[in-house]
């Protein structure tokens, strides 16, 4: 079986601050104690996580909050695994250390697990420990996250270790949409720990030796013949290529607390804020010449829709999610004069940007999210239908695109939707129309809107009339007048607009000004102390 290999050593983050040691009349006790508890797993093994590439739990929270503001929690809580098999093996903090502290100057909660100690396994007093931190982030109203390094279940603690998980798993859901969680795996996560990053609202993974999995290969193998590799089953290229899973992919362990903080940085510390607002440099004015060169594209013709997005964000910034899942659409964060603001995006260049199973989950979620914490949805539409095929229709199109309809019409945020070039049949209602209740919709001037594309429509209105002209170029002729005909009378932005379905057909060098000043005027919309309860469900 081929092993992952390793990355090389990552750089040597800053010293962690020094706990300060007792006052000479602080008994000696507490010293010892603190000192031991400090030492995780012993040099041994600190020096084999290392050697694999890899952070100790420590030094990953030193990396990731800003610098000496961590404060640890229950650094001296005892472990029960001496009752179940370890007797007189003292186990520093149960394996995981917890705490608080900040990300650019927001308080944070934190646990991180120590794989340096029994594996980072999970025993009950473990779990009590991350429970605990959990319920401090809550309570509070701040951001929790998790670095994941782990084992699994600690056998030698049989189903309390289990019991702890689902402690765990009970507060993701207690949390979820109430504030931002995180998950960072960043060594192995397998069975029922699996469970806790997929009920988070964005998981990070480090390439190299991560894996996550219900059960592994040795197990697949005997259960189904099927031989997969770690990488294969349960790595990174998997999880956010192929499952969904996982939402960022870092090259190293630096890279990733990177992303984390620039995460976090668009994201309100919960339901009851608004998502931090900026000074903006980048006139709100600023022409946007390239959709007008869009608009001269050949409807046909693919592009990328990064390249739209990047034209109207603040300063050309864009932070998308999700970026190797479900192609065909773009979900991320940029700025619009300052604010937060998520974007929906169809991407013509993979799959025509055509909505399919993978993409309705993807973006119904994302739409969740942003709903639960009062972030505006910014949706750009250049849809031609729903993706054809019998796997989707027995996969549950239905089903999987009702998600997306059901995510846009209960969003109470302020929605904006732009219609680019196409916006075809049923795909045209799902991406944020005015009747699911959109706030404004604006459409670019070489737009089209109709039940079906106008080559198709032609075909099935005027079969007789083409089926009966004399000569192939004749057809040609005949089905290029009709196309241009049926798209002028009901394929036109000119014609939405005039029954309202349209507010306003609109310039493309315009399209950033129009956004920016309808987010200004629904800033007000809904007020963050009004957001609705609502969990972020994994769809």
């Amino acid at each position: 079986m081929a092993k992952a290999k390793p990355e090389p050593t990552p750089p040597t983050p800053p010293a962690p601050a020094p706990i300060p040691a007792p006052s000479s009349g602080a008994n000696g006790r507490l010293k010892a104690a603190v000192d031991k508890a400090l030492q995780g797993g012993g040099e041994a093994r600190v020096q084999a996580q290392k050697t694999r590439g890899k952070f100790t739990a420590r030094e990953r929270i030193n990396y990731l909050l800003d610098e000496g503001t961590f404060l640890e929690t229950d650094l001296l809580v005892n472990s029960r695994a001496t009752e179940f098999g370890l007797k007189g093996k003292h186990i520093p903090g149960d394996g995981v250390i917890t705490g608080f502290g900040r990300i650019n100057g927001r308080d944070v909660c934190v646990y991180s697990q120590d794989f340096t100690v029994l594996g980072g396994s999970l025993g009950i007093a473990h779990a009590r420990k991350i429970c605990k931190i959990m319920d401090l982030a809550h309570d509070n109203r701040v951001p929790v996250i998790g670095l994941l390094d782990s084992g699994g279940a600690r056998i030698q603690e049989g189903v309390d270790s289990l019991d702890g998980y689902a402690e765990i798993f009970h507060r993701n859901v207690k949390s979820s949409g109430v504030i931002p969680q995180i998950s960072v795996i960043l060594g192995p996560c397998a069975g029922g720990a699996v469970y806790s990053p997929a009920l988070t609202d964005f998981v990070f993974m480090v390439e190299g030796v991560i894996h996550m999995f219900v059960t592994g290969p040795d197990v697949v193998k005997a259960a189904t013949g099927e031989e997969v590799t770690f990488d294969a089953l349960g790595g990174c290229e998997a999880h956010a290529g192929k499952s969904g899973v996982c939402h960022f992919v870092a090259k190293s362990e630096p890279d990733c607390f990177r992303q984390v903080r620039e995460l976090l940085s668009f994201l309100p510390q919960g339901r009851h804020e608004r998502a931090p607002r900026v000074a903006n440099p980048d006139p709100v004015r600023r022409a946007t010449p390239l959709l007008e060169k869009m608009c001269e594209l050949d409807p046909r013709k693919s592009y990328r829709m990064h390249h739209i997005i990047w034209q109207i964000a603040d300063e050309h910034k864009f932070f998308e999610v999700h970026a190797g899942f479900a192609r065909n659409i773009v979900v991320g964060f940029m700025r619009m004069g300052g604010d937060v603001v998520g974007v929906v995006a169809n991407n013509p260049g993979h799959m025509a940007g055509a909505l399919d199973i993978d993409a309705s989950d993807k973006a119904a979620r994302f739409i969740r999210m942003l709903n639960a914490f009062n972030i505006p949805i910014v949706s750009l539409v250049d849809v031609p239908g729903y993706w054809p095929g019998v796997q989707q229709e027995h996969g549950g199109i239905i089903r999987h695109g009702a998600k997306l309809l059901h995510a846009y019409a209960e969003a109470t945020v302020p929605k904006i939707s732009v219609i680019l070039r196409k916006a075809y049949g049923g795909a045209y209602i799902a991406m944020s129309s005015k009747h699911l209740k959109s706030d404004f919709n604006f459409a670019l001037p070489c737009a089209e809107i109709a039940v079906m594309g106008p080559a198709g429509a032609i075909e099935i209105l005027f079969s007789r009339e083409i089926a009966a002209a004399p000569t192939p170029e004749a057809k040609a002729q005949l089905r290029a007048k009709l196309a241009k005909d049926y798209a002028d009378k009901f394929a036109s932005p000119y014609q939405t607009a005039s029954t309202g379905s349209l507010d306003e057909v609109v310039e493309p060098s315009h399209i950033r000004f129009k956004i920016v000043r309808a987010l200004r005027f629904l800033k007000d919309k809904r007020r963050p102390g009004d957001s609705p309860n609502r969990g972020n469900i994994p769809l």
